[in-house]
């Protein structure tokens, strides 16, 4: 579940605002670049989209790297055990 932050640092990355509690009315933005009420209320699902889909391509990543590992007759522990984690 997304926080204020999180919706905060995906919509406006550049960080050019500050957050005093958790509602829209507690920012204040130090430049130009602003959102709207209704964009920070849709920021919540859209974070949380693209949340999930960053830790789908986190977990393919993981899964195609293991399956390479096995298919050389290694495991992560293998990897560990040398250093190369």
């Amino acid at each position: 579940m997304a926080t204020p932050t999180n919706v905060l640092e995906f919509l406006i990355p550049s960080g050019n605002w500050i957050l005093v509690g958790n509602e829209y009315e507690g920012i204040t933005f130090t430049a130009d670049e602003t959102i709207t009420k209704d964009q920070f209320e849709a920021g919540f699902a859209q974070y949380d989209a693209w949340k999930a889909e960053q830790d789908a391509a986190k977990a393919a990543k993981k899964a195609t790297a293991e399956a390479k590992l096995a298919a050389l007759g290694l495991t992560t522990d293998d990897l560990k055990a040398l250093g190369l984690n």
